[in-house]
Protein backbone atom coordinates (compact mmCIF):
# COMPACT_ATOMS: atom_id res chain seq x y z
CA UNK A 1 0.00 0.00 0.00
CA UNK A 2 1.16 3.45 -1.08
CA UNK A 3 1.45 6.15 1.77
CA UNK A 4 1.22 9.79 0.50
CA UNK A 5 2.02 12.63 2.89
CA UNK A 6 0.18 15.79 2.21
CA UNK A 7 1.89 18.57 3.01
CA UNK A 8 -0.76 21.84 3.41
CA UNK A 9 -1.59 24.99 4.42
CA UNK A 10 -5.19 25.70 5.43
CA UNK A 11 -5.29 29.08 4.01
CA UNK A 12 -4.08 27.80 0.35
CA UNK A 13 -6.24 28.79 -2.57
CA UNK A 14 -4.25 25.91 -4.44
CA UNK A 15 -5.19 23.38 -1.88
CA UNK A 16 -8.48 24.08 -1.72
CA UNK A 17 -8.62 23.89 -6.07
CA UNK A 18 -7.50 20.28 -5.29
CA UNK A 19 -10.99 19.69 -3.98
CA UNK A 20 -11.20 16.08 -3.30
CA UNK A 21 -9.38 14.89 -5.98
CA UNK A 22 -6.18 13.63 -3.74
CA UNK A 23 -8.87 11.20 -1.54
CA UNK A 24 -10.06 9.67 -5.07
CA UNK A 25 -7.12 9.23 -6.32
CA UNK A 26 -6.06 7.47 -3.09
CA UNK A 27 -9.16 5.48 -2.70
CA UNK A 28 -8.61 4.52 -6.62
CA UNK A 29 -5.21 2.83 -5.77
CA UNK A 30 -5.65 1.75 -2.20
CA UNK A 31 -3.06 4.31 -1.19
CA UNK A 32 -3.24 6.13 2.54
CA UNK A 33 -2.94 9.90 3.19
CA UNK A 34 -1.16 11.69 6.40
CA UNK A 35 -2.48 14.87 6.37
CA UNK A 36 0.48 17.35 7.91
CA UNK A 37 -0.71 20.72 8.20
CA UNK A 38 1.92 23.13 8.29
CA UNK A 39 2.63 27.44 8.70
CA UNK A 40 2.63 27.58 4.75
CA UNK A 41 4.80 31.26 5.32
CA UNK A 42 7.61 30.13 7.34
CA UNK A 43 7.82 27.31 4.62
CA UNK A 44 8.05 30.01 1.97
CA UNK A 45 11.11 31.47 3.99
CA UNK A 46 12.81 28.19 5.24
CA UNK A 47 12.92 27.30 1.34
CA UNK A 48 13.32 30.34 -1.03
CA UNK A 49 10.46 30.70 -1.48
CA UNK A 50 8.66 34.80 -1.60
CA UNK A 51 5.19 35.28 0.68
CA UNK A 52 2.36 36.80 -1.54
CA UNK A 53 2.30 39.92 0.21
CA UNK A 54 6.05 40.37 -0.73
CA UNK A 55 5.93 38.76 -4.82
CA UNK A 56 6.61 41.17 -7.78
CA UNK A 57 3.50 43.05 -8.65
CA UNK A 58 3.18 41.03 -12.57
CA UNK A 59 3.68 37.85 -10.41
CA UNK A 60 0.62 38.99 -8.34
CA UNK A 61 -1.10 39.97 -11.65
CA UNK A 62 -0.83 36.48 -13.15
CA UNK A 63 -1.80 34.90 -9.91
CA UNK A 64 -5.08 36.85 -10.19
CA UNK A 65 -5.90 35.53 -13.53
CA UNK A 66 -4.56 31.92 -12.92
CA UNK A 67 -6.83 31.42 -10.10
CA UNK A 68 -10.14 32.38 -11.07
CA UNK A 69 -9.15 30.09 -14.79
CA UNK A 70 -8.48 27.19 -12.49
CA UNK A 71 -11.77 27.48 -10.55
CA UNK A 72 -13.69 28.39 -13.50
CA UNK A 73 -12.30 25.15 -15.05
CA UNK A 74 -12.80 22.99 -11.78
CA UNK A 75 -16.71 24.60 -11.68
CA UNK A 76 -15.53 25.68 -8.32
CA UNK A 77 -17.10 28.81 -6.34
CA UNK A 78 -13.73 30.91 -5.58
CA UNK A 79 -13.42 34.61 -3.72
CA UNK A 80 -10.15 35.67 -5.32
CA UNK A 81 -10.38 38.48 -2.23
CA UNK A 82 -11.20 37.23 0.62
CA UNK A 83 -12.59 38.79 3.41
CA UNK A 84 -10.33 37.00 6.05
CA UNK A 85 -7.10 36.25 4.28
CA UNK A 86 -4.63 35.73 5.55
CA UNK A 87 -5.22 34.65 8.84
CA UNK A 88 -3.56 32.50 11.96
CA UNK A 89 -3.40 28.51 10.46
CA UNK A 90 -2.35 27.72 13.88
CA UNK A 91 -5.95 26.96 14.91
CA UNK A 92 -7.60 25.09 12.08
CA UNK A 93 -4.15 23.14 11.44
CA UNK A 94 -4.39 22.19 15.05
CA UNK A 95 -7.77 21.06 14.68
CA UNK A 96 -7.31 18.96 11.40
CA UNK A 97 -4.20 17.13 13.70
CA UNK A 98 -6.66 16.59 16.35
CA UNK A 99 -9.32 14.87 14.12
CA UNK A 100 -6.51 13.09 12.52
CA UNK A 101 -5.88 11.18 15.86
CA UNK A 102 -9.52 10.59 16.28
CA UNK A 103 -10.18 9.46 12.83
CA UNK A 104 -12.81 10.22 10.59
CA UNK A 105 -13.11 11.45 6.99
CA UNK A 106 -9.84 14.30 7.43
CA UNK A 107 -9.87 15.22 3.75
CA UNK A 108 -13.75 16.44 4.03
CA UNK A 109 -12.60 18.70 6.95
CA UNK A 110 -9.45 19.77 5.05
CA UNK A 111 -11.93 20.66 2.81
CA UNK A 112 -14.14 22.34 4.75
CA UNK A 113 -11.48 24.67 6.00
CA UNK A 114 -10.64 25.87 2.61
CA UNK A 115 -13.57 26.61 1.67
CA UNK A 116 -14.68 28.26 4.72
CA UNK A 117 -11.93 31.05 3.29
CA UNK A 118 -12.28 30.61 -0.13
CA UNK A 119 -15.82 30.12 -0.80
CA UNK A 120 -17.62 31.27 2.31
CA UNK A 121 -16.03 34.41 3.74
CA UNK A 122 -15.25 32.64 6.69
CA UNK A 123 -12.52 33.54 9.42
CA UNK A 124 -10.96 30.19 10.26
CA UNK A 125 -8.60 31.07 12.79
CA UNK A 126 -11.38 31.92 15.13
CA UNK A 127 -12.94 29.16 17.30
CA UNK A 128 -16.93 29.73 16.89
CA UNK A 129 -16.01 28.85 13.26
CA UNK A 130 -13.40 25.78 13.97
CA UNK A 131 -16.05 23.96 16.15
CA UNK A 132 -18.97 24.62 13.31
CA UNK A 133 -16.72 23.31 10.78
CA UNK A 134 -15.44 19.98 12.92
CA UNK A 135 -19.00 19.47 13.82
CA UNK A 136 -20.15 19.74 9.94
CA UNK A 137 -17.81 17.23 9.27
CA UNK A 138 -18.86 14.63 11.56
CA UNK A 139 -16.32 15.75 14.12
CA UNK A 140 -16.33 16.25 17.93
CA UNK A 141 -16.25 19.99 18.19
CA UNK A 142 -14.61 20.19 21.80
CA UNK A 143 -11.14 18.65 19.22
CA UNK A 144 -10.88 22.79 18.93
CA UNK A 145 -9.69 22.84 22.44
CA UNK A 146 -8.31 19.41 23.22
CA UNK A 147 -4.81 18.49 22.25
CA UNK A 148 -3.24 21.92 21.45
CA UNK A 149 0.45 21.39 22.84
CA UNK A 150 0.51 18.02 20.83
CA UNK A 151 -1.26 20.02 17.89
CA UNK A 152 1.21 22.70 18.60
CA UNK A 153 4.20 19.76 18.79
CA UNK A 154 2.89 18.33 15.36
CA UNK A 155 2.41 21.50 13.75
CA UNK A 156 5.84 22.67 14.17
CA UNK A 157 7.36 18.97 13.03
CA UNK A 158 5.45 19.24 10.14
CA UNK A 159 7.23 22.31 8.85
CA UNK A 160 10.66 20.25 9.49
CA UNK A 161 9.60 17.07 7.93
CA UNK A 162 8.75 19.18 4.90
CA UNK A 163 11.66 20.60 4.27
CA UNK A 164 13.43 17.47 4.94
CA UNK A 165 11.15 15.97 1.97
CA UNK A 166 12.16 19.02 -0.36
CA UNK A 167 8.79 20.61 -0.28
CA UNK A 168 8.33 24.50 -0.65
CA UNK A 169 5.06 24.77 -1.10
CA UNK A 170 1.40 23.55 -1.11
CA UNK A 171 -0.30 21.76 -1.75
CA UNK A 172 2.57 19.09 -1.71
CA UNK A 173 2.41 15.42 -1.77
CA UNK A 174 5.02 13.03 -0.89
CA UNK A 175 4.42 8.86 -1.90
CA UNK A 176 6.75 7.43 0.67
CA UNK A 177 7.70 4.39 -1.19
CA UNK A 178 9.34 5.86 -3.95
CA UNK A 179 10.29 9.68 -2.20
CA UNK A 180 8.52 10.94 -5.80
CA UNK A 181 7.05 14.48 -5.08
CA UNK A 182 4.42 16.80 -6.88
CA UNK A 183 4.02 19.69 -6.32
CA UNK A 184 0.36 21.91 -7.01
CA UNK A 185 -2.76 20.65 -7.52
CA UNK A 186 -2.31 20.78 -11.59
CA UNK A 187 0.23 17.70 -10.61
CA UNK A 188 -2.32 15.48 -9.28
CA UNK A 189 -2.63 13.90 -12.67
CA UNK A 190 0.95 12.69 -12.40
CA UNK A 191 0.49 11.41 -9.11
CA UNK A 192 -2.12 9.06 -10.37
CA UNK A 193 -0.39 7.92 -13.24
CA UNK A 194 2.24 7.22 -10.80
CA UNK A 195 0.52 5.45 -7.86
CA UNK A 196 -1.04 2.84 -10.57
CA UNK A 197 2.53 1.87 -11.60
CA UNK A 198 3.27 0.89 -8.75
Amino acid sequence: MAHIDYYLGTISPWCYLAGDRLEQIAAQHGAQITYKPLDLLQLFDRTGGVRPAQRHASRMEYRNQELPRWADHLDMPLNLKPAHWPVNMAPSSYAIIAAQAAGGDVGALVQGFLRAVWAEERDISDDAVIRDILGANGFDPSLADTGLFVGAETYGRNLEQAVAAGAFGAPFYVVRETDQRFWGQDRLDFLDRHLAAL
